[in-house]
């Protein structure tokens, strides 16, 4: 498996991709939290000045992705104050690729990338009907930090903070 940037031409598969791998959750989530989440995950943030696109390749096919914001950037749209450290975003693999170690591949690639930068942190957001998701995180050594934890649809779904100090 190779990590490496994402491509230009990449990008309508890689949102797409996206929300695939996040599909499954559609099913435990009031409809207009999934469609915002979706609208999140597709939208042109992974573009922006500063931010790092990043996929992991297997024989030509892009089996997972994730997104790192630079610190002191609006990473979640208003919704979490400006951190003064790197943020993992929209990690997602292929349910296909899922059990290849895709997702502790592109995590372990935002560490190094943060910590070749000068950094001695870095910091991710997850939906509390992510759990297995968590538990990797857990499992990585990242830390909750329920002080910015957020509730983007006013509907009772908590997005939980968690941060890597190395």
């Amino acid at each position: 498996m190779m990590i490496r940037d994402a491509l230009l031409q990449e990008l309508d598969l890689i949102r797409e991709q996206r929300v695939q791998a996040y599909e499954e959750h559609a099913r435990v989530l009031p409809e207009e939290h999934w469609l915002a989440l979706k609208k999140a995950i597709s939208s042109a943030v992974d573009t922006h000045e500063g931010v790092e696109l990043i996929v992991a390749e297997e024989d030509g096919a892009i089996l997972g992705s994730v997104v790192l914001f630079p610190p002191n950037t609006d990473a979640y749209e208003g919704y979490v104050e400006e951190l003064d450290y790197y943020e993992i975003r929209m990690l997602a693999v292929d349910p296909a690729a899922r059990g290849k170690g895709v997702a502790s591949a592109l995590i372990q690639e935002c560490i190094d990338r943060t910590k070749a930068k000068g950094y001695d942190a870095i910091g991710l957001h997850t939906g509390e009907f992510m759990k297995s998701a968590m538990r990797l995180y857990e499992r990585m050594g990242f830390q909750r930090l329920p002080q910015y934890d957020f509730e983007p649809a006013n509907d009772g779904i908590i997005v939980k903070a968690f941060k890597l100090t190395f």
